[in-house]
């Protein structure tokens, strides 16, 4: 076993130690970018599939929301439009 120790140049480094470091660190970030893969396409399969059993489509879903927040605010226009005319009075 190589001991690190002061030289005249510096500090004497195990090459062969940091050789096997730096490839065990290499297989280890391909294995984690692997996992994150397989996490994100398990996770799109899923949201995919929650979507085709949708009874109502998302895009529908969307239209009506907006309809709705537009009746809404016309509404509430309108409301706080009457209130202003009511006070002039």
């Amino acid at each position: 076993m190589a001991i690190n120790r002061m030289t005249a140049h510096g500090i004497d480094i195990d090459t062969r130690m940091l050789t096997v470091g730096v490839a065990v660190t290499g297989v280890a970030a391909v294995l984690g970018l692997a996992g994150t893969v397989m996490i994100g396409v398990t996770l799109l399969n899923a949201g995919r599939g929650y979507v085709r059993r949708m009874e109502v489509a998302p895009a529908e879903l969307a239209v009506r929301a907006l309809r709705h927040a537009k009746v809404a605010s016309h509404a509430a226009s309108q409301a706080g439009a009457d209130a202003w005319r009511s006070t002039d009075t």
